[in-house]
């Protein structure tokens, strides 16, 4: 059961805690940026580029080679 909570984040490289305070923080951040989102689509001239940079800021602090890692490590389990 202890297992459950400790493989994804070791695959990644962190703790339990580290990996939830990391989740945390990137759910904080995407909650604020469906409100920056939603204000732009009232209000387009609202945060014209804000969305976008904090998706790209996001997408940065994953890191393309995490992401890289996590996907071919899930191709390789789909075909075993």
């Amino acid at each position: 059961m202890f297992k459950l909570f400790t493989q994804h984040p070791s695959e990644v490289g962190e703790t339990y805690f580290e990996h939830l305070f990391m989740a945390l923080g990137f759910s904080g951040r995407m909650a604020i940026a469906i409100l920056v989102y939603t204000t732009h689509a009232i209000f387009p001239f609202l945060f014209v580029k804000t969305g976008s940079k904090m998706v790209a800021d996001l997408y940065q602090r994953t890191g393309p080679g995490r992401i890289q890692k996590l996907v071919t490590e899930s191709a390789q389990t789909a075909s075993v």
